[in-house]
């Protein structure tokens, strides 16, 4: 199978990647250009706020894949470099030293980028976000023993950093707009068990903390809150979500909804363009509405979904969302969409883990949480999986009885 315009792909991260390697398994002799915008090797995201801060001396980032790697499959990758326009009547895209690159197929897989705060901010106030390595470098040399961090946001960055702080021997204060820990993403149940834990390890927790303003005195960056309150702090982190990228696809007219609007098969509104990952959004089949997942590997098995799109092998993308994130020497994950008005059943495994599933008005399981020691969580969040991707409506009692062999439910 090849072609004489090569297939680009628009955004080196991990769903770039995952469909490079997949057109060439799936057997794409043509040409594949990468097109990255960071001068690094393609390298893995969710280690930014986790060992990146807290590892040893000799710390690099972690690559997805590696130059002889790249070579081997034939990718030709373009770091350093902007597209600036897609001319799809063309079928090329403009590169911002000029240059055109035609193509047989495009994927945008242009990711997010982090949401800034909107507030004043004084000349001097050391305030940072975290998307890219060289934000983690940043942060790591600042970041240490005695040093004081105010994390703005309670969400899965903002309390990974935090947890890397302290870990590192920071003071760390958590502030948060709104009710609790993780709105918007995990029940009140779960967010108070991480409230817990971040508290015992020494982080101070404000939820319902509204920032006015960042001032800059004596060296210190102060956060004002609208109650009065202030935080002073030598690092204040940013960490209140993200938004997709979706500047170039929207100058291309392309459709957007919450991301680049794409179809079942990550198509977008011209059938020779397809989107993957953080920055476009799609119907989900299990749910029956219109998504966008900011998650690693979403955006890995997207990535190889697009590929097989794009060489004709399109079907429905109905992958489970699955998050994680570590806390301290717990983890926390989160199968399927949880949302208000769900039944929920708690399973509690003691010392080991405490687990949260959420049934529809029919039965059927849709999501599930799980905090606690990572061998205990991982297993039962896979079977769970398992379970709302089969449209399973398991027994309630014997769903939260902790003596259940989960795998008995399966059937």
């Amino acid at each position: 199978m090849s072609d004489n315009a090569p297939i680009v792909i628009v955004g080196a991260g991990e769903a770039g990647i995952a469909a490079a390697k997949a057109v060439r398994e799936k057997g794409w002799t043509g040409r594949v250009v990468l097109i990255g915008n960071e001068n690094l090797l393609p390298y893995e995201r969710p280690p930014l706020s986790k060992a990146t801060l807290v590892e040893g001396a000799g710390f690099a980032p972690k690559l997805i894949l590696t130059a002889e790697r790249i070579a081997q499959l034939g990718i030709e990758l373009l770091d350093a470099t902007e597209v600036v326009s897609i001319r799809r009547a063309e079928k090329v895209v403009i590169l911002s030293d000029g240059a055109r690159i035609p193509y047989h197929r495009l994927l945008l897989t242009t990711g997010a980028r982090a949401r800034s705060l909107g507030v004043p901010t004084a000349e001097g106030a050391r305030v940072v976000t975290l998307r890219t390595y060289g934000d983690a470098v940043g942060i790591r040399k600042i970041v240490g023993q005695g040093c004081r961090v105010a994390v703005i946001g309670g969400g899965f960055i903002g309390l990974e950093v935090a947890a890397s702080a302290v870990i590192r021997g920071a003071y760390a204060t958590v502030i948060e707009a709104g009710p609790r820990l993780l709105t918007r993403a995990v029940p009140a149940a779960v967010a108070e068990l991480i409230k817990s834990k971040h508290e015992r390890m020494g982080v101070r927790v404000e939820t319902g903390a509204i920032v006015e303003r960042i001032d800059f005195n004596a060296g210190r960056s102060n956060v004002i809150l609208a109650s009065g309150q202030s935080h002073a702090a030598d690092l204040v982190v940013v960490g209140i979500g993200a938004i997709p990228n979706i500047e170039l696809a929207q100058a291309a007219g392309l459709a957007i909804d919450n991301g680049i609007l794409v179809d079942e098969t990550l198509a977008t509104s011209d059938p020779n363009v397809f989107a993957a990952g953080d920055c476009c959004s799609f119907p989900h089949g299990l749910y029956g509405r219109r998504i966008r997942v900011e998650a690693w590997r979403n955006a890995q098995r997207q990535g190889a979904a697009a590929a097989a799109s794009i060489l004709g092998e399109a079907r429905p993308y109905l992958d489970v969302p699955w998050f994680w994130t570590d806390q301290y020497d717990e983890t926390l994950q989160i199968v399927g969409l949880c949302d208000p008005g769900q039944v929920e059943l708690v399973r509690d495994l003691g010392s080991r883990a405490r687990l949260f599933y959420y049934l529809a008005d029919d039965g059927r399981l849709v999501a599930a949480c799980g905090f606690g020691s990572l061998g205990a969580v991982a297993k039962e969040i896979r079977i769970a999986e398992m379970m709302i991707s089969r449209r399973l409506s398991p027994d309630v009692r014997a769903l939260a009885d902790p003596t259940t062999n989960l795998k008995s439910l399966l059937s």
